[in-house]
């Protein structure tokens, strides 16, 4: 059996799970979310726990057991807590500032950059370095946190660019003085 798959979900107070055939909705004081899961897999409602069970041990049920147990933690914790994911933007002259909702960045390039929220995430900038992307849905949150970072990352010799917070950034020596063995 798998070792995440069997773990139940425990579900907390203000959380409500509607299972209808293949689809989940759990709706939460934060939001609420849907999610379509393999037909093989059977999710139950047993007091205040989510169970998911597979009809057998073949290898793609006890992958799918695992995915769809863990599938289902995120959207719990999602609408009862959220998600977030933190930026920062490192180099002289590269900030971050918000418009509304939208996000600018000013990252090395000859122009500005918009970054419009994906649905379900809200981005929020702290001083001019540091950038929060949050959201009820997990995929979404760390999708969002991805384009922003491939807009500009992180140079390997000079260390400038947007990268994760905690992320560490391992620097490139480059080249060091003329060749060895020239002409004289």
């Amino acid at each position: 059996m798998s070792r995440i798959g069997r773990l139940p979900i425990a579900l907390p107070s203000g959380v409500k799970v509607n299972i209808k055939d293949t689809e989940v909705t759990v709706t939460g004081p934060k939001g609420e979310l849907k999610q379509r899961f393999h037909p093989d897999m059977k999710v139950a409602q047993d007091g205040n726990n989510l169970v998911v069970s597979r009809p057998s041990d073949s290898r793609e049920h006890r992958a799918l057991h695992g995915l769809t147990r863990s599938l289902l933690a995120n959207m719990v914790t999602g609408v009862t807590k959220g998600f977030q994911k933190d930026l920062e933007v490192v180099g002289v002259g590269y900030r971050a500032t918000a418009a509304g909702k939208n996000l600018v960045l000013r990252a090395g390039y000859s122009h500005q950059i918009e970054v419009v929220p994906l649905a379900g995430t809200a981005l929020g900038v702290e001083g001019a370095n540091r950038i929060k992307v949050s959201g009820i849905d997990k995929e979404a949150v760390g999708q969002m946190a991805a384009r922003i970072r491939a807009i500009k990352p992180i140079d390997d010799f000079k260390g400038k660019g947007i990268k994760y917070a905690g992320e560490v950034v391992h620097l490139k020596a480059g080249k060091t003085g003329k060749a060895i063995g020239a002409k004289q």
